[in-house]
């Protein structure tokens, strides 16, 4: 077992929480696939190979508890469904671009916010402590299949 592993589980027992041996295997996919944003239906087909006797509603409650716990981030990009990743509480989430075409979804960490961020802040007399942005377009690949 990785030690990123471990200290997943090592968080969870902490939550008071069984490691059942469905979330070692939902997390072991999210560790295993860390750059991916994976959906209820992506962590099913995953872990159902090594996992036969999985359900997805246990696939979709481990996902529940888990991003209630903290431990993965939950999120909408319009395509009909959530997806997840790791949460990191301790920086401020990265951004996504959106292809409307492929539904790719590609990271990027510049964070041209700040300063926006701290005069939303001041100005309103409130703590900021995270946001979020998602950019809506096609990537390079669907942008030149459409010329």
């Amino acid at each position: 077992m990785t030690g990123e592993l471990q200290a997943l589980l090592t968080r969870l027992h902490e939550k008071d929480y069984k490691l059942t041996p469905q979330r070692k295997v939902i997390l072991k996919a999210f560790v295993d696939n860390k750059d991916e944003h994976l959906s209820a239906e992506d962590i099913y087909g995953i872990v159902k190979e090594q996992y036969p006797d999985i359900g997805l509603a246990t696939v979709y409650r481990t996902l529940d508890l888990l991003a209630e716990l903290g431990i993965l981030l939950r999120m909408n990009f319009g395509d009909g469904r959530f997806r997840y990743e790791f949460s990191n509480s301790d920086v401020h989430q990265h951004h996504h671009l959106i292809c409307m075409e492929c539904g790719r979804v590609q990271e990027f960490a510049d964070d041209l916010l700040e300063d926006l961020e701290r005069r939303v802040g001041e100005e309103n007399g409130f703590r900021v402590v995270d946001h979020q942005v998602k950019f809506y377009g096609y990537c390079s690949e669907c942008d030149r299949k459409k010329a």
